[in-house]
């Protein structure tokens, strides 16, 4: 349980979303995809981060939802989480293995439209639910 509001260490960055009609996620089919892009630029650690003082390595990464009901709730939510600092870390690239990284932060997000969960995508019939119980881990709720 999660009281007040709880805020990461995400260092600055942006978060864009844009809707394309033509092309659906398999399992919502008929519905068109929304884009998610983040950016953030290199920058200098904090006294939140693990090596403050030392640079970290900035990143851009890409997130699809499907242009449903739901789809738009949960980029509502992930809005939220990222106004709250909660959806990146600096810290140990877990594809890399390199340090002082913008990394994500136990939010997941589909970063491919297709190829199942073993390849980040859809189907994936309990993705949406999945990652609404994590941003309410997290207090991010509606």
């Amino acid at each position: 349980m999660v009281y007040g509001i709880l805020t990461g260490d995400m260092p600055p960055g942006d978060m864009n979303d844009t809707v394309i009609p033509g092309i659906s996620c398999p399992g919502y089919e008929g519905h068109g995809v929304i884009v998610i892009d983040y950016y953030f630029e290199d920058g200098i650690q904090t006294d939140q981060h693990p090596n403050p003082g030392k640079p970290y390595h900035g990143t851009r990464r890409r997130g699809f939802l499907p242009d449903t009901d739901e789809g738009r709730s949960i980029l509502r939510l992930l809005e939220i989480a990222f106004d709250r600092k909660l959806t990146f870390t600096v810290g140990r690239s877990t594809t890399t293995g390199r340090e002082d990284m913008v990394t994500w932060n136990d939010i997941h997000h589909k970063t491919n439209t297709h190829g199942g969960p073993t390849r980040f995508g859809y189907p994936d019939p309990t993705y949406l639910s999945r990652v609404r119980d994590e941003l309410a881990s997290k207090g991010v709720t509606e």
